[in-house]
């Protein structure tokens, strides 16, 4: 075998095992998030399957030194990186009855396992039919493992820099088969074996026609009028109809979380609770003709930047989102004006909180959900951060969602803000009134720079609302006896478990069985 064929082979296959591995994530994030779960279970896959197919790889070699050999496992591997787009829908959307970990870890095995083996079986025959001279073989196998590495590293910066953003991950998906069984077929068409190997091209070639519209395509319902695969999420915008079954909204989804919901004509609407207890506490705070700034970190569809400005003329709304298709998306499909008075910032929550000499009034942390949470915005250190960057009176209002009588999250973060914000001036407001029976709920966790007149709130609320209000205060002794009942941790840069804290979360929204 040419040294130059088995260099260009071992490339294109390193380069194909790297672009599966980071796709990967970005398929299994609509079903199961991203997570630390989800890279560790991706990662350890992937290497075990390369490691085994390597094993497999060498036995073959010596006991089939042909290169018919080769061009069987390049054509093979093709059609097994095809497989798993129709694998993936078949077994990722499944509830397996066992843990959190553990169905990542079977729907990822399952997935990438298989197609990660037989890729990697193919170094070890290449080597086996391009190395002839044993006294230059620790040269040759040098460059074949660099041209090697050379190409997981191309095809790492190549998918996450460009390619998940220009085609989509199933088209990638595709592509990649495609690339591997013709690689396959070229190589095979020297060969004896050409009729066979135009012969399993072909019919790889109608399995995928005939399954393109099921397995390649992304699997939309009549709802859905506008899907973006970002470097970031996998952004779909609905149909949909508000909690009084008429009104029709627009709701934009971020992988499996529908994150806001807007009234595209009426940007007074406020569907999620949530966001009716930020308007809650600025009834509080200011007058419509008050002027005030705002920062809002985590964007999606703008829902409460957009009532803002719409509601309080003489405010000045910044908002952070990491995401510029999310933005884009919010602007074209979610009824954002292009005109409106809201200065958005495409760039991660903390470096601009890092670099920003604004002070502000009220920040807003939107950036969590149930079951994905940066976890460089939860800890010490990032609240300190935005301690500094808060006027004198300034307020923080946090949206998290965590189980209130087992939850560990919530008492782990309030317990860091009281850390920064003193011990008596973080405070808890739900949207369930019964708080001794609120399991998975919605919570704000609600502090500032000085003293929070908690007392004042309620009797706003009281008086304004008569008691029919979103805002439910969760009394200070139940707030104190929740996070001293339950497990918590002090959140800091160098230990913010934050995966392992809302897992029970995941379990407990899609009902997956917990260990005991």
């Amino acid at each position: 075998m040419n040294i130059f064929a088995a260099y260009l082979i071992t490339f294109i296959a390193s380069f194909c095992i790297l672009v599966i591995e980071i796709v990967a994530g970005r398929i299994l994030a609509p079903y199961v998030g991203v997570s630390l779960y989800t890279w560790t279970s991706i990662i350890g896959v992937v290497l075990a399957g390369i490691s085994i197919g390597a094993y497999c790889g060498g036995w073959l070699a010596d006991r089939f030194p042909r290169p018919t050999t080769l061009a069987w496992l390049l054509l093979i591997s093709g059609i097994a990186v095809l497989s798993i787009a129709p694998i993936t829908n078949l077994t990722a959307g499944y509830s397996f009855p066992t843990t959190l970990m553990l169905r990542i870890l079977i729907v990822t095995t399952i997935t990438f396992f298989i197609p990660s083996c037989i890729l990697g079986m193919i170094s070890p025959v290449v080597i086996k039919l391009a190395v002839k001279n044993i006294e230059k073989m620790g040269h040759a196998v040098g460059k074949i493992y660099a041209i090697s590495t050379l190409g997981s590293i191309l095809g790492t910066f190549a998918t996450g820099f460009f390619l998940i953003s220009w085609m989509g991950t199933r088209q990638i998906i595709l592509l990649t088969g495609c690339v591997m069984i013709s690689t396959g077929l070229i190589f095979g068409a020297s060969l004896k074996m050409r009729k066979a190997a135009l012969g399993v091209a072909i019919l790889a070639l109608i399995a995928t026609t005939l399954s393109y519209a099921v397995a390649f395509k992304p699997q939309l319902d009549e709802y859905v009028f506008y899907y973006k695969e970002s470097d970031y999420y996998t952004i779909k915008v609905t149909k949909a109809i508000s909690g009084d079954n008429v009104t029709e909204l627009n709701a934009m989804v971020l992988d499996n979380l529908t994150h806001s919901y807007v009234y595209p004509d009426n940007p007074y609407h406020i569907e999620y609770f949530y966001e009716r207890i930020y308007s809650d506490v600025l009834w509080w705070k200011y007058r419509q003709d008050s002027p005030f700034i705002t920062l809002t970190i985590g964007g999606g569809g703008y829902t409460f930047p957009r009532f803002m400005d719409a509601v309080y003329p003489k405010s000045d709304n910044y908002v952070v989102e990491i995401d510029p298709e999310v933005t884009k998306a919010a602007f074209n499909q979610m009824g954002v004006p292009h005109n409106t008075r809201i200065q958005s910032f495409n760039e991660d929550g903390r470096w601009f909180v890092m670099n920003c000499t604004k002070k502000f009034d009220v920040v807003f942390i939107d950036a969590y959900n149930d079951i994905s949470i940066p976890y460089h915005l939860t800890t010490k250190e990032f609240a300190q951060q935005i301690k500094h960057i808060m006027n004198p009176g300034g307020i923080v209002l946090t949206n998290i969602i965590d189980n209130f009588q087992q939850g560990s999250f919530l008492p782990s973060y309030m317990r860091t803000l009281r850390s920064v914000f003193g011990e008596n001036n973080v405070h808890l407001i739900s949207i369930n009134p019964d708080f001794m029976n609120t399991g998975l709920s919605t919570f704000i966790v609600m502090t500032g720079n000085g003293v929070i007149d908690m007392k004042s709130f309620s009797a706003f609320l009281n008086k304004r609302f008569e008691g029919e209000t979103a805002s439910k205060i969760v009394p200070e002794a139940l707030v104190n006896d929740y996070i001293k009942r339950n497990y918590s941790v002090l959140l800091t840069d160098d230990y913010a478990p934050i995966d392992n804290l809302i897992a029970p979360v995941f379990e407990d929204r899609f009902g997956y069985k917990r260990e005991s």
